[in-house]
């Protein structure tokens, strides 16, 4: 699929992107508008340089600047799988059916080292919620800074995460 350059997803009832999408490397443009149970996406879309326009129902989306609904709660690192898997998740808990590599650098993940952090990010033309998998705390600690009226710094959701208040100016 790295030949893509349109993905429409328009009206779909998707729930998450996989991990995937970020060997789209050709990714220009980007439209899953009104597909309104698709809430975040994975961090790795970061990884399609080419992608310059997006469309994204951006109301339905955890942390949106306008509403500001909850991020779910993350997992920690003691609830990961037994014997350091991650394949065969339940997507409910995990947002994901599996994880192998991380995030950030792409290195391989073990259970025990799975850092889960929500950050969102200027992705395209709008700020999606992105969803990191990282093999340990330097790959957590070199993520980015949040985008402006969003949450600052990577967080593990639930309703403790700080978000800044709703913009209604």
């Amino acid at each position: 699929m790295t030949e893509v350059t349109h993905l429409r997803l328009y009206g779909s009832n998707l729930v998450r992107i996989p991990p995937e999408i970020g060997a789209m490397t050709n990714l220009e443009e980007f439209s899953p508008y009104t597909s309104h149970r698709l809430h975040w996406f994975p961090y790795e879309i970061t990884r399609c340089s080419k992608l310059a326009r997006s469309t994204v129902s951006t109301r339905s989306l955890f942390g949106n600047f306008k509403l500001r609904p909850p991020f779910p709660q993350l997992r920690t690192t003691s609830e990961a799988q037994s014997g350091g898997h991650l394949a065969a998740l339940d997507p409910k808990e995990w947002g994901t059916t599996a994880i192998s590599t991380c995030s950030v650098c792409d290195g391989p993940v073990e259970g025990p080292e799975l850092h889960q952090r929500w950050i969102s990010l200027v992705v395209a033309t709008d700020v999606l919620p992105l969803l990191v998998n990282a093999c340990s705390t330097a790959c957590v600690a070199a993520l980015p800074p949040g985008a402006a009226k969003h949450a600052p710094r990577p967080h593990m959701g639930g309703w403790d995460a700080a978000q800044p208040s709703a913009d209604w100016a």
